[in-house]
């Protein structure tokens, strides 16, 4: 029996281990699987090579929990170690026999492991841990490697080890016992070994089949009966769709693997991505675009980050574009650059490179589905139009891509591209100045008085009804030229500018005289009184909101708009009074006060009614008033 020190550059590494170099504890089950997977597949790679006298046979992992013993073990029948492996490779941690491998069968071999350390994190949860282990060497003898979590360890040849492989125990401390709980286990498979290439078996399972009884029944039927089998419980998927190539796959294969990611997700995706590429970089994977609607936040995090089918991570900043992250499924790639505890990305140039390359897909993606079936595409278009405007407001080059393909939907249903509605709209909303004008609503049931009045003067508006939207109309103008209003944003007249002024009804005394008693209706002081000169068929009254204040505070609302505190600014509205209208010369001349005021007030409730500013004890006195007056 061998015994020794592990070669290490600190007196004790475990403490180490325990507290800094794994940011989550539970890593040591996808490091210890994964190390079972490199060893399965260097012997498969040897097989193919015809460098094994030995048939390769079944290489299926286990996983085996014995809750007495307090063991949790990891069995592989992959390439082994001899002793003098056993000494390199676990002794002397500066080494790994993944890079080794990989330099010797370099571009021939599919390696997992580039961590020396990935073994030693079974220290994290094991006061003790053994590694039995056999080469697949002609004539090699089985060793056994023992360690107390101390720099100490024992290493010597056993007969308890009959077969080639190597089998790891860990020996579970008392505050790590959940690990020897199945559910536990199988929670973690679940999550770390879900798509590794190699057949992973934890326990049995029991299956029902239906075995013919060679008898019919009175119809002629063919009897049949239930049997029960035991069948090994292989809790992975070693081929994933995202393996495999494109044209190998149907629709049903992708709706499949969609519901195999997702099995607690109810609602299929709406179209796929397949990403394959082995240049300049390597990678592979699918996204899907779920139905997003208005909701940006719940959708994060749903796309699963893999190394050789390994799972690294489900938060992908870095490696996609943020807007992305709204998608769904799994990206694969060897060359994106991981920390030891593989939780953690570290920015490097093919970090950018893949990052472009997924956008670039994406883009690519959208423009041929709205090629290929433009009215498919437009009734999607609700569900997935807040991640093309979050893509257009994030990634210069994907908002000059997405020109061809984004959509703008009008209140009338129709759905254009920007050039299309902007050839639609510049003979009616070109203002004196030459200014293309676009008009939209961010709600059309709310505004809708607003959006009457303006197909009154056959001017056109379009539904901007997203949490981005407040940001999208200032990138549409400086991108597009044009200026965007919201459709209440100010009278009709004034919004698209074409005429000259209408000489006013009102003069200077008139208004002097009448200001005080609108004034003296309205809720509070965040009401500024204007009298305008408008044709005597628009509104008496009208509320209106300066655009600019207006659209800092919605995009300060969903974050941005470059003004500080810009959503806590109390609200401030003008209240036009069309000093042209007919209902205005009356409450001027009406000589009875309480009248006057009386009809004051129900017109500058009319006009708050309209912004949906009258509630509660105002609206009950409003219809209260109404009633009267009929």
């Amino acid at each position: 029996m061998a015994k020794g020190q592990i070669n290490v550059q600190t007196e004790n590494i475990f403490p180490i281990i325990k507290q800094f170099l794994y940011s989550d504890q539970e890593i040591f089950l996808r490091e210890l699987v994964s190390n079972a997977v490199d060893a399965t597949q260097k012997l498969t790679t040897m097989g193919k090579l015809g460098e094994l006298k030995s048939e390769v046979g079944d290489t299926t992992i286990e996983m085996k929990i014995d809750s007495k013993k307090k063991t949790l073990s990891f069995i592989d029948k992959g390439i082994g170690m001899t002793e003098d492996e056993v000494d390199r490779y676990i002794n002397q941690i500066a080494f790994s026999s993944a890079e080794e491998f990989v330099e010797k069968y370099k571009d021939k071999a599919s390696i997992i492991g580039h961590f020396g350390l990935g073994f030693y994190s079974a220290f994290m949860v094991a006061d003790k841990v053994e590694i039995l282990t056999k080469s697949y060497q002609e004539g090699a003898e089985a060793v056994k490697w023992e360690c107390d979590g101390s720099p100490n360890y024992t290493l010597e040849k056993t007969k308890d080890k009959k077969e080639r492989g190597t089998t790891i125990v860990l020996h579970i401390s008392d505050d790590a016992k959940e690990y020897i709980e199945e559910n536990r286990i199988s929670e973690l498979l679940n999550k770390y070994c879900k798509f590794m290439p190699v057949p992973i078996k934890f326990g049995t399972k029991e299956e029902t089949l239906e075995e013919k009884t060679g008898k019919k029944d009175k119809d002629g039927k063919e009897i049949t009966k239930e049997k029960k089998i035991t069948k090994d419980n292989i809790i992975n998927n070693p081929e994933p769709a995202w393996t495999k190539m494109p044209a190998d796959l149907k629709d049903e294969d992708y709706k499949e693997f969609y519901r195999e990611l997702y099995p607690m997700n109810f609602q299929e995706s709406l179209f796929h991505i397949h990403l394959n590429v082995d240049y300049p970089f390597n990678l592979t994977g699918i996204l899907y675009f779920p139905k997003l609607k208005n909701n940006l936040e719940v959708q994060k995090d749903k796309i699963q980050l893999y190394s050789n089918q390994v799972f690294v991570t489900d938060s992908v900043e870095g490696i996609v574009p943020d807007f992305l992250t709204l998608l769904h499924g799994v990206i694969d790639s060897p060359d994106i650059p991981l920390n030891v505890s593989r939780s953690y990305l570290q920015s490097d140039g093919n970090v950018k490179k893949i990052s472009n390359y997924i956008s670039k897909k994406v883009a690519d993606k959208l423009h041929d589905l709205f090629k290929k079936d433009r009215k498919g595409f437009e009734e999607k278009w609700d569900d997935i139009k807040i991640f093309i405007e979050y893509g257009i407001l994030s990634d210069e080059k994907f908002a000059e891509k997405a020109k061809k393909f984004a959509l703008y939907k009008n209140v009338d249903g129709e759905y254009f591209t920007m050039e299309e509605y902007k050839e639609k709209v510049k003979e009616a909303q070109t203002d004196k100045d030459k200014k293309l004008v676009l008009l939209y609503t961010s709600n059309k049931d709310e505004q809708y008085s607003y959006i009457a009045a303006a197909k009154e003067k056959d001017y056109d508006v379009l539904i901007m009804d997203t949490p981005l939207s407040a940001h999208l109309v200032g990138k549409l103008e400086q991108q597009e030229e044009v200026s965007l209003s919201r459709v209440d944003g100010d009278t009709v007249e004034e919004l698209i500018k074409k005429d000259e002024e209408i000489p006013a009804k009102l003069d200077e005394a008139d208004e002097k005289k009448l200001k005080p008693v609108i004034e003296s209706v309205l809720p509070d002081e965040s009401f500024t009184v204007n009298f305008v000169s408008l044709s005597e068929k628009a509104a008496p009254m009208t509320v209106t909101q300066a655009e600019f204040m207006r659209r800092m505070k919605d995009m300060s609302a969903v974050g941005g708009g470059g003004m500080m505190g810009m959503g806590n600014m109390p609200d401030a509205y003008d209240f036009k009074v069309n000093a042209n209208h007919p209902l205005i010369s009356k409450i001027l001349g009406e000589k009875d006060e309480s009248k006057q005021k009386e009809m004051a007030k129900q017109a500058a409730d009319l006009a708050l009614l309209s912004q949906n500013l009258l509630k509660g004890e105002s609206l009950n006195n409003f219809i209260q008033r109404s009633i009267k007056l009929i």
